[in-house]
């Protein structure tokens, strides 16, 4: 059971739903919106008047993973799944969950006690929208990640980073001893063909090294693969994958952006799997 605790600065009390609402002991009151997500985003850890990916990109990214292309990352998120006791239930943390694609999909396979965290609005109301709670078993909340996560320690069995903010103090106080953190981040050659269309470069950008240093303090890795293959993206598709990670807003990348045609183009992750260095055996 996911123990999820008031984000107020100074409180941390338990919070618990109520009604439409989650409210904690100390009075702090968080209203469900109509689509079911609820923002637990305080006023010092907003970053601008509206944090995080605009709606635009976030429908611009489910338009993309949902015409199929999210089917690469996602069979290798299964196959790490079903490693686990299937007959468990599992409490996941998808960190930086965008518009829920990936934890929605996950749910519906399995049963999980999940929670979905994003910084932007329109990306949780859409989650919300598309993986209801009573049906997925998912809760939605806008949270900002970079800052005090509000769960208990020790809550989750698996937390979820995928292209997303790696805050690695606090995802180690989150997770269990035994549990398990997936880190998945472009592989060196995502979208390279788009990108040298578009930006004018062919450049390989591989990430694994950051992502390592990032965590190195508080986890050790226990597998590494990168799942990768080539698809034909039409104009449309090129210029939502492009619109929802590299967002040039030059002139002449604008332009060529419209001048694109349908080609092949290769996805590719780096997925990383790792334990906590706490664990013992």
């Amino acid at each position: 059971m996911v123990t999820l605790l008031c984000p107020v600065r100074g409180c941390g009390a338990l919070l618990e739903r109520s009604g439409r609402a989650y409210v904690c002991a100390r009075g702090h009151s968080f209203d469900l919106a109509r689509s079911g997500y609820c923002n637990l985003l305080q006023p010092q850890d907003r970053k601008s008047k509206e944090p995080g990916d605009p709606k635009a990109a976030v429908l611009a990214r489910r338009r993309f993973l949902e015409a199929g292309h999210g089917a690469l990352l996602l069979e290798s998120l299964r196959e790490i799944l079903a490693a686990r006791d299937a007959s468990a239930v599992l409490d996941v943390l998808d960190v930086g969950c965008g518009e829920g694609f990936y934890l929605g999909s996950l749910a519906a396979g399995r049963p999980l006690e999940a929670y979905g965290i994003d910084i932007s609005t329109p990306a949780i109301d859409l989650a919300a929208r598309r993986y209801p709670g009573e049906r997925s078993g998912v809760r939605w909340l806008v949270v900002n990640a970079d800052r005090t996560l509000p769960f208990a320690a020790a809550a989750f069995d698996l937390v979820l980073s995928l292209t997303a903010r790696r805050n690695a103090s606090e995802v180690h106080r989150v997770l269990k001893p035994r549990g398990r953190l997936i880190v998945a981040v472009p592989g060196e050659d995502d979208l390279i063909e788009a990108r040298e269309a578009v930006l004018g470069e062919r450049v390989l950008r591989n990430r694994v090294a950051s992502v390592r240093s990032d965590f190195a303090a508080f986890f050790e890795i226990e597998s590494a693969r990168t799942p990768r293959r080539r698809e034909r993206l039409e104009p449309e598709e090129i210029r939502d994958a492009l619109a929802a990670t590299y967002r040039g807003a030059r002139e002449s990348e604008r332009r060529r952006r419209e001048e694109l045609t349908a080609m092949e183009v290769t996805l590719s992750y780096d997925l990383l799997v790792f334990r906590p260095r706490s664990e013992t055996s």
